[in-house]
This record gives structure tokens, sequence and C-alpha cells, in this order.
């Protein structure tokens, strides 16, 4: 079939979206700029950002790159003796002017001024202030925060408790009021059905589930809808699509040959686990060292795929050990980054500049994932053998019928996953000089950095061990870091808005004490996710309208006090649910193999080797194009275009967060994809059957895209384009439009009134609103 690709002029209904994209900061930078110098100073949430951005490069934990034997992360040391000047003090606590470190800030000298000149760094006057103040009081250091295990704080008490729905939005309000915003009213309710609807299933609302939401007026409708979303298989759907970034899951291997690997069985056990509400630390566990439990099931042992979604190379004259090493090395990151939220791979070529791990502790981290029967490079492209690397598990067809019925598998085809699995020997770990897979030198031993946690003597000397230690009540940070993300996937933005870095230089907590209480009461109540995440959505914080006035826009235009709901667009792979699902063109199967819907020609051809199962394109048919976004084919290599305009990820590594843009380039998509064009033409096809006025058949698609009934200006502007488009369409025009898509056409409609209908409805899918959570 021959799409076209450009069917519609750029300036139909063009809306802007409001949503700011916010980009991945350093710590000290993200934290609130001082406008004056606080009365009590705080080492963590004052000094700590200034010393991390300006001064621990050069004199933090990095012994390599340490300047004149000053360190000043650390009281002991900066208190000390400085070795290269007898007699003086970085920091002598309650004496500024003796303060060698304090002295050098404020010197005129350029010689002599820290950060040097050369940093194009410079500490403003506040800044100089917050330290000469902080002395004063005594230096006081504080353990980082986020090294501390979390405690429930106690709830506050705000002065309009009404409000409040649960704890959650008692302290939300309580730091509202001390910044002196007031919440907004609660949203209508098309707009919470609609929000909720997506952030629980990734789906929009069906009309008939408007109807039936608007007309239950019973005090606890909303808490029945909440639990009936949760209930839906489209949950685990939906969540799984967070966690596929995470994991980095793709279709393909990566690097030039790119071709097919078969992973997409353990994509169909994590939508199992969230859909069963399977505990965090259970999923966690068997996700890391299912193998390696006492007489693991086939379930247990399929989890642990998810370290085996990596990238691997089939390039022929590699060098063996070099992939094997990056392998691990992939692996140690992913968990220092999903599960602990630290940048661990700043390590991998010697001592964290700003946070206390050592390049040691790095490689003790790396020992956990160092003895998997792995080659660098297996095999090249080639058959079915290839599509997973050893080690690896068979699934039968028997094993689906019983124990794996999570497992849509279609076929009778050899259906074989990569795993993990451990050799029978040990095989030695060294530190690797500068990172280098060749340059071994001291041996070490598995264990976990002491500044986190210790790793105790009790604990295995394996990945299961490692789980134990995410998993112990004092880890500080295995439940603050999921909590984070959970909240970011319902609130746009973490509480700690820099979720894969709770270190030194991540960003400040915007709540401290609601993060605690909540990593906390998370694991006091089982690690359930389920729970979690109907405390978010059953706040009155999350239930409020996303309306923004001049003030809080000018106040808080990120939204960090949450006086407000937010508004932001829905993630890619929502994009396409949205069309699909609002059309009825979707295809709501659950599971299965990833499909390969409508992309322009060329793609694959244009960058590939030439050899494999995936040098050339073949777009599927039938049901398979109506697939949700989740299953949409990754190529590494060369990643869904319609939806990586959508900021979606090509997999490459864990991500633990999306960059949301907005440019001219997602409304083209919107005009211009085949999908939803042949949306448009089904969905206007479908209301031309039914009776009504072209005003009834427009008012029922704005709601079923929108969710919400348009108003009055608003049928105006739509039915005077239909209008105007009825009148200027002409019959070879009308049915070039409707040969977009493969789904069937229906017979005996009026061409010119069909095509100017479905002209409407993609403008209507055009809307900024459409793809947005309001």
């Amino acid at each position: 079939m021959n799409i076209k690709w450009n069917r519609f002029p750029i300036g139909i209904s063009l809306l802007a979206s409001v949503w700011l994209g916010q980009a991945c900061q350093k710590g000290g930078a993200d934290a609130p700029a001082l406008e004056s110098v606080p009365d009590q100073i705080s080492y963590n949430f004052h000094v700590r950002p200034i010393l991390s951005d300006n001064c621990f490069a050069c004199h933090g934990p990095d012994a390599n790159k340490r300047e004149a034997g000053l360190r000043l992360d650390i009281a002991e040391d900066a208190y000390k003796a400085l070795a290269e000047t007898p007699g003086a003090h970085g920091i002598v606590p309650g004496n500024p002017s003796r303060s060698e470190a304090f002295i050098r800030m404020v010197s005129d000298d350029p010689e002599l001024r820290m950060p040097p000149p050369s940093s194009n760094l410079k500490l403003t006057d506040i800044e100089i202030q917050v330290i000469e103040k902080w002395i004063r009081q005594g230096a006081k250091y504080e353990p980082h925060w986020a090294f501390v295990p979390p405690v429930k704080a106690q709830v506050p008490s705000p002065k309009d408790a009404r409000w409040a729905r649960n704890d959650v939005d008692r302290f939300i309000r309580h730091t509202m009021q001390q910044v002196g915003f007031k919440p907004n009213e609660e949203a209508d309710k098309e707009s919470l059905l609609k929000r909720l609807s997506l952030d629980l299933t990734g789906l929009p609302p069906t009309v008939e589930m408007m109807d039936d939401f608007i007309n239950d007026n019973d005090p606890d409708a909303y808490e029945r809808w909440v639990d009936r979303l949760l209930s839906s298989d489209a949950y685990g759907e939906k969540m799984a699509v967070y966690w596929m970034d995470i994991a980095r899951f793709a279709d393909s291997h990566g690097f030039q040959d790119d071709s097919y690997r078969s992973m997409w069985p353990w994509r169909d056990w994590v939508i199992h686990a969230f859909n069963s509400n399977m505990p965090y630390d259970q999923f966690v566990t068997w996700q890391l060292a299912g193998d390696l439990l006492p007489n693991p099931t086939k379930e247990q042992i399929l989890a642990t795929g998810f370290n085996r979604n990596h990238k691997i190379t089939e390039e022929g004259g590699i060098v063996d050990e070099e992939y094997r090493v990056m392998y691990v090395t992939d692996r140690t990151n992913t968990v220092g980054k999903a599960l602990m939220g630290i940048t661990m791979e700043c390590a991998g070529c010697h001592d964290h500049k700003y946070d206390p791990i050592s390049q040691k502790e790095y490689y003790e981290l790396y020992a956990f994932f160092n003895n998997i029967r792995e080659r660098g490079i297996e095999s090249v492209v080639g058959g079915p053998e290839t599509y997973a690397k050893v080690p690896f598990m068979e699934i039968t067809n028997e094993e689906v019928s019983s124990i794996l019925r999570f497992v849509n598998k279609r076929d009778t085809l050899q259906l074989i996953v990569s795993i993990m699995g451990e050799l029978d020997s040990i095989r030695p770990t060294y530190i690797l000089d500068r990172g280098l897979y060749d340059q071994p030198t001291t041996p070490v031993k598995p264990r976990t950095p002491e500044a986190i946690l210790s790793f105790a003597p009790d604990l295995e000397p394996n990945r299961l061990g490692l789980a134990k230690w995410l998993f112990d009540p004092q880890n500080p940070l295995t439940s603050r870091v999921f909590v984070n993300q959970i909240w970011q996937e319902f609130f746009g933005r973490g509480i700690v808005s820099t979720p894969g870095d709770f270190g030194m230089q991540g960003a400040l907590p915007s709540h401290p004490e609601l993060l605690d209480w909540l990593a906390a009461d998370f694991m006091e109540h089982g690690w359930d996710i389920k729970r979690l995440v109907r405390q978010l959505v059953t706040s009155a914080t999350y239930r409020q309208s996303a309306v923004l006035t001049a003030d809080k826009m000018e106040r808080d235009p990120e939204n960090i006090y949450l006086a407000r709901a937010p508004r932001f667009r829905v993630k890619a792979e929502f994009v396409r649910d949205i069309v699909l699902s609002s059309s009825g063109l979707i295809n709501p199967e659950i599971g299965g193999p990833s499909a390969k819907p409508y992309q322009p020609p060329g793609l694959w051809e244009g960058a590939t080797s030439g050899r494999g199962i995936l040098s050339m394109y073949k777009q599927d048919h039938g049901p398979q194009l109506y697939r949700r976004g989740l299953y949409t084919f990754i190529k590494r290599t060369v990643p869904p275009p319609a939806m990586t305009m959508f900021d979606a990820s090509n997999r490459d590594q864990c991500e633990v967060e999306r960059t949301l843009t907005n440019t001219p380039l997602q409304a083209l998509v919107m005009l211009n994809d085949p999908t939803v064009l042949e949306a448009s033409r089904v969905l206007a096809g479908r209301l031309l059957q039914s009776s009504g006025s072209a005003e009834d058949r427009i008012a029922t698609a704005f709601r079923q895209i929108v969710c919400r009934t348009p108003t009055e200006r608003e049928m105006k502007l739509l039915t005077r384009y239909h209008q105007g488009r009825l009148e200027s369409l002409g019959i070879d025009e009308a049915r070039d439009l409707l040969t977009v898509g493969e789904y069937p056409m229906v017979q005996g409609l009026d061409e010119v009134e069909w095509a100017s209908l479905m002209q409407v409805i993609v403008s209507i899918y055009n809307l900024e609103e459409t793809i947005s959570k309001t």
C-alpha cells in the first residue's frame, strides 16, 4: 500500500502546549536560590548544595583529583590541619576568619580565590554569607539526607484540615500554607475521569464511562472508579510502559547489525506482575535473582530477563571480553540508577567526585553481576537460535497452557528468552583501571557501598544477597527511590526532581517529610504498589483542577507546591492509545510479540548493515496494526519515528524519566500519521452510519476524543470548518483522503461528507488538550 504522508496543511486548529520541559539539572543548582540568609543554617539544605556545585570536584570524595589535601565533604577532614599549610585548617567551627577555605572564598587575589577563576564558577554574595554564618554557628555537618533511613514524620495539622482527604494532603497543604498558596477547587467530573483513566490505564474513558460517572452521585463514586480502573488488565499495560524504560526493553540487540531478540515474554510477565499486584520487593527480587531462589520456578527464572535487556553485539571482529565487561557494567549502572537512585557509573573510572562511593565500591557492586554464563559475542546474525543469548530458557506450549499462562504465545514456533544464570565457578572481579576491560588491578569481592548500608555478613555474596540488601528496612534508598518514581508518574515531577540521582548533586526534595513518610508507609504495608497508587489518586491534591492563575504561574511555574493539578502531555505510547481507543480501532489483546505499524518507507533499509531479519521493515497487517503503543516494535538503531517525535526512549540504556518537548514536528505527526488519519476516517464513517445532524456527530466525536462536552464557541469553529470542507472538497480529493489505512471501507456513504467529517476529526486529534492530562 502506498501511504501518503503529506495530506493536511499545518494550520488546522493548532494549540500551543503549556508544558515547560524540564532538563535534568545538577543537584545544588536545582535547589531553590536563596534570596536571603536563613536564621538557622542547615548543612544539607543550605551549605552542601553550594559546596557540591563549587568545591567537591577538587575537594570531595575523589582522592585522585583532590587538591591541596583538603576534603570538604567530611567534617573530620574539613576540620583538620592542612598538610600543605601547617597551622591552617580548612574550616574552624565558630571562626570564619581562621577557616582557610572561607578565606580563599572571599579573597580578591585571583591566585588565591576559590573557586579559581579558571573554573568559571563564582560564589554569590548570598552564598558567601551562608557559608560564613554556617561556620559561625559551629559548621555542623549532617549526614546526606538520602543516606539516612526514612522515618515517618508526624503528619501535620494544617489550618483548613477539611480539605485533606488523606495524610498526603496534610503534608501538601501544610507546605502550601507556608508559602501562602491555596489549593484549587476540585476538577469537574469529566476532567477527573479522563485524568484518572489515562493515569491508571493509559486509555481515555469511553462515552459510556463518562455518562456513568457523571450520573453517579454516591459519595464514594470516585473511589469505586479508582478500584474499577486498578482492577483492569489495562492497568498492568500502563505501568509496564514506565518499567520498560527502566529495564531498557527493546526488540533488537542494538549496535550495527541490530538483529531480532525475543524478550517479549518477559514483558508479558511484567504486565502480569503489575496486574496481580506483586509486592515491589518480590517484583524486584525475582528480576534480580529469581534463578537463585530455592527451587526456582520457570516464572521466577523468566523474571530475570530484566537484566538481559541490555544491548548485545553480533558483530564480527570484536574483543569478546570488552563487550562482556560492557554488559556487566550496564547491569551495574541500571541497578544503581533505577533501584538505588545513585549515579554509580561515575565511580567506574575513579572515585565518585561528589558522593562517598569509591571506585573499589563500584567494582564490588559490579561483582554481583560478573558471574553470569555469558560471552561478549556468541553468534552472528542468523536463524531463531540467535533470538536469545546464553543463558536462555525455552518456553513450551505446554508451559504456556499451565505455569506460564500469562505468556501470549500464538504459534508453535520455538520461543527462547535470555535470562540470568550463574557460572559453576566464581569468576574473579578486579578494579579496572580507568574502567578499561583489559586493565585489571586489585581483586574485589561482592559488597555494597558503606555510605548507603553495610552488606551484612550473613547475606549471600550473590544477586540474591544484593536483593535482600536492597530491601533491608535500614536501606535508605530503595523505598524512597520507588515512591518518588511513582509520584512522578502521577504528578509529572518527582518530590526529588532528579529521580536517578539522590546523591550530593541530585535535587533536594521539595517535600522531604512527605517523601520519608511515603517511603516508610510503603514498607510498613508490604511494598504494596496498588495501595500506594490508590493513596495518590484518591488524594485531594490529585483531584484539584489544573486551572493556572497568574499568581501561581509567576510564583510557582513548575508547580512544586502542587497548588493545582499538573497539566502535561501523555507519553508517546499513550498518544497512540488515545487515537486508537477513541476511534474504536484499538486491539485490546494483552501481551504477545511486538507489532510493526505504519512507518515511512526506507528507514530501516537506510540504516542497516544489510544482514539479518531486521534489515528490511515488514509492516504488520490486520489486528496487529491496531495494538497499543506498549507493543510497538522497537529497533534500537531506528526507533519508531512517530513515537520518537513524542520523546519515547530508544531503550539504549536505563531511563527513569522522559524529557517532554513541544515541537512543530509533533503537530505534523498528528496531522499526517496514517494511524491518525485512518482513525479519523473510521470514526467519521461510524458516525455517519448513526442518526443525527452534522453538529451531533461533531459533538460526539469531540467528546470521544477530548473526553468532555465541547463549548458553544468550539462547536461554532468546528461546524464552520466542516461546512467549508463540504463546499470546497471535490470528489477526487475526497476519495484520495479516504484511501488512507488498511481498515476496510464502509460502503454506501457520501464520500465528500465522509472526508469532510474526517478532516474535522483530524483537527480534534491535533488539539493539545486531546493528548494532555488536564
